[in-house]
């Protein structure tokens, strides 16, 4: 495994290292991720109501991305410690129907986190959105312990070399 075969985060022998990004230009980074909480509809109307005996869920679970997103490289190996300028939130609900197992609305959640760094931030974006999603599930577990967190995915990426990524629409 080497660097030339496309794998930076290893030596030519094989030994993990972090990827030196000494020599690249700062440039203005953004990323958004996504995750997705499907919930039963009595779940959803809690939260929307402010009835889980923890508190309000869509405000803790808002703090608890923020604070991922800062954490981040301490929870990925070789994850470089970059420092966030912004990262923001957006926790909606999307009513889906009747599933065949229940689960009748979604929450989605939004995370976008900015830089201006040598290196970007898609990490911090998508630890964000899993975080807030996990999250939810902490707080109503005792209401819905049948949650499901899903679709972690990044949707928007752009600065530094690789320029811009975006997801399709249908991923």
């Amino acid at each position: 495994m080497s660097s030339e075969a496309g794998f930076t985060h290893f030596t030519q022998d094989g030994r993990p290292v972090m990827v030196d990004v000494s020599d690249k230009p700062s440039t203005k980074r953004v990323a958004v991720a996504q995750a997705r909480v499907r919930m039963q509809s009595t779940t959803h109307e809690a939260i929307v109501h402010q009835a889980v005996r923890k508190g309000d869920v869509l405000a803790i679970a808002q703090l608890a991305g923020i604070m991922a997103a800062k954490k981040t490289s301490e929870l990925i190996p070789l994850c470089h410690q970059v420092p966030l300028h912004h990262v923001a939130l957006d926790l909606t609900f999307e009513d889906v129907g009747t599933s065949e197992d229940g689960l009748e609305a979604v929450l989605v959640i939004e995370a976008q986190v900015d830089t201006a760094y040598q290196t970007g931030v898609e990490m911090e974006a998508l630890t964000a959105a899993s975080v807030a999603a996990l999250t939810v599930y902490d707080m109503c577990k005792a209401l819905d312990r049948a949650m499901v967190v899903e679709q972690v995915r990044l949707l928007y990426k752009d600065g530094g070399k690789s320029g811009v990524f975006q997801t399709p629409e249908k991923a």
